[in-house]
């Protein structure tokens, strides 16, 4: 699990303003998925979309298992997810050491599960993430290193979900911004009439929150 297979889009032309951008997808998914959001990215940009390490099947990935009880109720494997997060992070600092970026010109944009590892990579580790979109996930504490004498100054946040997603519920997300301001993270947070997906208005909002950052 030391190499993560990536889809890469170089910068057209590396500058002061370019970025790194990561795209993590979500459980069931695959590389492919959001690196369909390339081509709409600032083109000084370079961009790479990685694939979950776990084979569910053909064509499907994913960061960590989601078992049911017996009664069928789902979790997360913890385990797993904090594998996982720390994996993603060891992954970025070698592009950011290879491609010449810095934590401030670094940016993770994760869906659902991919959100829900993006956001305990900015809290855990901000000295390599900064900055992050958390598309249809949740803050999941649990998988949160401790927090003690860690700076949360340079931390940049966009995060969106669905009002009617069906897969994650929308109050799950709604508890994100009262935890994120008591840790004075500087964060947006944007419903929309919407399930469990980027709805087109979402998408312009993340392109314009990157226009900002």
């Amino acid at each position: 699990m030391s190499e993560l297979y990536a889809l890469e889009r170089a910068a057209a032309e590396k500058n002061e303003n370019s970025r790194l951008i990561f795209l993590i997808h979500g459980y069931g998914s695959n590389e492919e998925d959001l690196f369909g959001f390339a081509p709409e990215l600032p083109a000084n940009d370079h961009i790479i979309s990685l694939r979950a390490p776990y084979d569910l099947y053909y064509g499907s990935f994913a960061w960590y298992a989601i078992n049911f009880d017996a009664n069928e109720n789902k979790f997360s494997d913890l385990v797993q997810a904090a594998q996982s997060r720390d994996l993603l992070r060891e992954t970025i600092k070698r592009y950011q050491e290879r491609l010449g970026y810095s934590a401030e010109k670094t940016i993770v944009i994760g869906f659902s599960q991919g959100a829900i590892l993006s956001y305990a990579l900015a809290l855990s580790y901000p000295e390599t993430v900064q900055n992050i979109a958390a598309l249809s996930g949740y803050l999941n504490l649990e998988i949160v290193l401790e927090m003690k004498e860690i700076s949360f100054e340079k931390i940049r946040i966009f995060a969106s979900h669905g009002m009617v997603d069906q897969v994650i519920p929308i109050d799950w997300a709604r508890k994100a911004p009262e935890k994120l301001a008591a840790l004075g993270i500087h964060h947006e947070f944007r419903e929309y009439p919407a399930g469990h997906g980027v709805a087109p208005q979402n998408f312009f909002d993340l392109l314009a929150w990157l226009k900002r950052i």
